[in-house]
């Protein structure tokens, strides 16, 4: 059981002396004290690690790692935006590409109103009088969820035949 514990310890202890988060005048004031001082101070807190159990234990490293201004992916320190690409890559992923999308009926001159219901009725399967209900409702979402194609394939066909359509 000391094992695992004692190295954890010996892991923080190395970050510690790696890279510190404290400022100057912190750092400072500890080197101020003595080094008996010091060394018992860190007997006496590994004592005291040494006798939590696993939760406590685990609990500890938490608690420990948000002290230092760490979270769960990585340190605190970020390299600024403009210094790398990896800035452009974060923000493309920000504005990705809709790839779902709906037509729309905007409107029809009701002289094309039997057409536009004929074509409803065959590009989604309803029937007369569902079709009919739904083209009365304009502006409506005929289909949702369709890739860009199938979407401008569709507004193609409500154009030729004098209906006006959106995507959304």
């Amino acid at each position: 059981m000391r094992a695992p514990i004692s190295a954890f310890l010996s892991r923080s202890i190395g970050f510690l002396h790696r890279t510190s988060p404290f400022p100057a005048a912190t750092r400072h004031l500890s080197a101020v004290a003595s080094p008996e001082d010091r060394t018992k101070k860190l007997e006496r807190i590994a004592d005291d690690l040494l006798k939590l159990n696993r939760i406590e234990l685990h609990d500890y490293s938490i608690l420990f790692s948000h002290k230092l201004g760490l979270n769960r992916y990585g340190s605190a320190v970020s390299i600024p935006v403009g210094s790398s690409g990896d800035g452009d890559a974060s923000t493309e992923t920000k504005t990705a590409e809709k790839t779902a999308f709906d037509v729309k009926l905007e409107k029809f001159d009701s002289a094309v109103k039997i057409k536009v219901i004929k074509e409803i009725r065959a590009l989604t399967d309803l029937g007369l009088k569902e079709a009919k209900e739904l083209v009365e409702k304009a502006p409506v979402i005929i289909k949702k969820g369709l890739t860009k194609e199938e979407a401008n394939l569709i507004m193609e066909k409500l154009k030729a035949i004098g209906a006006i359509s959106a995507l959304e």
